[in-house]
């Protein structure tokens, strides 16, 4: 039997150990997981006849590198598929909230409504009333599931680090290439936090995750409509912000190239490597695992092929006192250089568009080449 756990800030991770102690006892069980953001200490991966992970980094970061958890490398918007073909799993672990006759999904959506859709994969599920309703997905009839514990747990908060000077000036250098209604997405960090507090346009946001910045651009009057995300993560008050707005949707809409609805989609992306041609490694850094691809690629080629829109990648020009413009990236092409259109750092940006591999070269290495401004 194989069997999934659900991910994100609201996965019931906290019962892993239970399932590994499960698992143990009956032999043979494979586990497939997400994106963890902790694990417990009970949680034994030797418990299992496989585990593999189709994201990697956060919690499960060292167990991967550890090679007790295998890695499945892909974009996000290619889960869904993975998950009804290869590893279709029999069984998915999952934390709803009950009201009235249906189970209403809460932080997070992703995936995990795909593995149902077959009606083939049972659900097992972890009632917690402590979820917010934040899900435009319908909701899962009662009798769907079948309840294994019950626990009152807001999602993980995970606030992220204030922005620094430095990412206020990549910030600045940012703001210029989201037009005022264009659609946003962005991934988590104080770069989006920094943009969101320089931003002087509306905009409407269209992202793999909603985090504070979000509620900031709320408050400052600067947000168009509900945004919509397959994930919520941020601070508790995020969590409220986000209970009664219908943000968390399924990966096929939340990554799907024409997300924006033919409004211009600006993508916002980090890095660990750029190689000079504009190629993006997210994924290892000197042969060390460090994340998943996720919606990396998926909303670059989103804002690539966008009317009107962009492909950003926004990186401070050094981490650790290493340049992260290389010749040759130290580990996986995440995003290829066909989708990246612009590089943004806190010393100003290089515009690609349009340019041969010489020119693109040219221009990241003039960029790396400038004072901070």
């Amino acid at each position: 039997m194989r069997v999934v756990v659900a991910d994100g800030a609201g996965a019931p991770t906290w019962l892993l150990g239970d399932l590994s102690e499960a698992a143990r006892s009956v032999g043979e069980i494979s586990l497939v997981l997400g994106w963890c953001l902790e694990l417990p200490e009970s949680f034994d991966p030797s418990a299992f006849a496989d585990v593999r992970t189709v994201m990697g980094g956060f919690a499960l970061r060292v167990m991967v590198a550890e090679g007790r958890v295998h890695y499945v490398p892909g974009r996000l918007r290619g889960v869904p598929s993975l998950l009804r073909g290869r590893l279709r799993p029999d069984l998915m672990l999952i934390a709803l909230r009950r009201e009235g006759d249906g189970w209403l999904w809460g932080s997070e959506v992703s995936w995990m409504r795909s593995v149902l859709d077959d009606g083939r994969t049972r659900l097992l599920v972890a009632e917690n009333a402590a979820l917010p309703r934040s899900s435009r997905e319908l909701s899962i009839p009662l009798g769907r599931g079948t309840v294994v514990a019950r626990r009152e747990r807001p999602p993980l908060p995970h606030p992220a680090p204030a922005p620094a000077e430095e990412h206020r000036r990549l910030a600045r250098h940012l703001a210029p290439f989201v037009p005022e209604g264009a659609c946003l997405q962005y991934g988590p960090g104080p770069v989006a936090d920094a943009l969101a507090d320089v931003l002087d346009v509306p905009v409407r946001v269209r992202s793999g995750i909603v985090t504070d910045a979000v509620a900031r651009l709320h408050r400052r009057g600067l947000l168009l409509d509900v945004p919509v995300a397959a994930y919520l993560l941020g601070s508790d008050d995020l969590y409220a912000w986000g209970d009664g707005r219908a943000v968390t949707a399924r990966v096929e809409q939340t990554h799907d190239p024409a997300v924006a609805g033919g409004r211009p989609l600006v993508s916002i992306n980090t890095a660990l490597e750029v190689d000079r041609t504009g190629a993006v490694n997210v994924e290892s850094l000197g042969g060390r695992h460090v994340s998943g691809a996720g919606g990396h690629p998926d909303f670059a080629l989103a804002g690539h092929v966008s009317a009107g829109g962009v492909s950003i990648v926004a990186t401070l020009s050094s981490r650790r006192g290493s340049s992260t413009l290389v010749e040759r990236l130290s580990g996986p092409v995440s995003t290829p250089r066909a989708d990246v259109d612009v590089v943004v750092t806190e010393r100003g940006s290089a515009d690609l568009r349009g340019l041969d591999d010489t020119e693109r070269a040219a221009a990241l290495e003039e960029l790396w080449s400038r004072p901070p401004s």
